[in-house]
């Protein structure tokens, strides 16, 4: 169960570096990390991670594949952990 817990924290904090790894490189106008990369690592665990980067950042506000993509993958995996361990 710990592993459990950790990988939940890193892929999540992973996903919060990027978000703004990725601000930084769209402000600088550098190479980004495609969008699909973003959302695969939110899918596989790190939504909560990607909310907060997009919130503390402000980046990818203005999309809603994000603003409504994240919240409903988090709601997704709370729905299955609870079914899961519940």
């Amino acid at each position: 169960m710990q592993e459990i817990y950790i990988y939940i924290v890193a892929v999540n904090a992973l996903l919060f570096v990027l978000m703004g790894v990725d601000k930084f490189a769209a402000k600088q106008g550098m190479r980004r990390i495609p969008e699909a990369t973003l959302f695969a690592l939110a899918a596989v665990g790190g939504s909560l991670g990607g909310i907060a980067g997009m919130r503390l950042f402000r980046h990818k506000t203005r999309h809603r594949s994000f603003t409504i993509g994240f919240p409903l993958i988090l709601l997704a995996q709370i729905a299955l952990g609870l079914f899961i361990f519940g």
